[in-house]
């Protein structure tokens, strides 16, 4: 009996998808294909976990005529610690997400309602915040006050920048005192989380909305989940700091999904301004 050699394929000739065309979910593990995926406003088509989107997009799902008038556009960080690479990495975040920083704001409208927008990018350096940054937030900030214009903040990050030390801690304390002086004129700001809003963002503007709106099943809290296992010894709940856990411990107001955060978002202004009320397709 004669049996034939079974020869396996080389790695290099296996066979092989274009790149980019499928995507795997980080919370259910389901393979997606790209182009469902974006259909479905970056939502997984089986467990509804939501992933991360770029400002831009958020710009474009929820603004009228898709449209921001951005301010300051040209402000960028500075290596003030001459910290090693630190320039090599803001290089490089720049031109993957053709920003100055990792985050935009400006002056738009949603429904009608004049409004003034930020929105923070995790593409950037991982939506950490530096000096620009919080500069560019509490700009905004002062701005909703001026103009006396509700203030919406998307924001996603991983926490402070750790190349920028202190200038960037001390961010947290300028744009809280910046929303203290906006609460004092009985200014609305409505606060959107996404996947993941942790450490120092969490702990300072994300987390000081007159509303809190979160996207279902994004990572909210100073520390990750990991880093506590390993400093209490003690497993976490299942779902710990995710936004339904948050929800149910009254950390957050509600859990809106992307595919209804516009619609949420003109229900609030028209509660906010029933004497004018806002038209739901701008």
């Amino acid at each position: 009996m004669w049996f034939k050699k079974k020869v396996e394929a080389k790695p290099d000739e296996k066979l092989k998808f274009p790149d980019g065309l499928w995507v795997k979910c980080e919370s259910c593990g389901e393979i997606q294909y790209r182009k469902a995926l974006e259909n479905n406003l970056w939502i997984c088509t089986e467990c509804r976990f939501h992933f991360r989107i770029n400002c831009r997009t958020y710009i474009e799902l929820l603004l009228d005529d898709a449209h921001l008038d951005e301010q300051d556009a040209n402000l960028e960080p500075v290596d003030i610690l001459d910290f090693p690479e630190y320039k090599k990495k803001m290089k490089s975040a720049q031109q993957k997400t053709q920003m100055r920083e990792g985050t935009v704001y400006g002056f738009a409208k949603i429904g009608g309602a004049p409004v003034v927008f930020a929105a923070m990018d995790f593409g950037f350096m991982g939506g950490s915040m530096g000096s620009v940054i919080g500069e560019k937030i509490a700009r905004a900030i002062r701005a909703a006050r001026e103009r006396e214009h509700p203030l919406i903040i998307v924001s996603a990050s991983g926490g402070a920048r750790m190349q920028e030390g202190i200038f960037s801690l001390m961010q947290m304390a300028k744009t809280s005192a910046e929303l203290a002086l906006l609460n004092q004129k009985k200014i609305l700001y409505i606060s959107i989380l996404t996947h993941p809003t942790t450490a120092g963002v969490m702990a300072s503007y994300a987390s000081l909305g007159d509303i809190i709106i979160a996207e279902p099943g994004a990572l909210l809290g100073f520390t990750g989940p990991r880093v506590i296992e390993q400093t209490i010894g003690e497993k976490l709940p299942q779902g710990f700091q995710r936004s339904e856990f948050m929800l149910e411990h009254g950390m957050v107001d509600i859990v809106v999904s992307r595919k209804e955060l516009r619609n949420t978002l003109v229900k609030i202004l028209n509660i906010v301004s029933p004497a004018n009320p806002v038209n739901p397709n701008g």
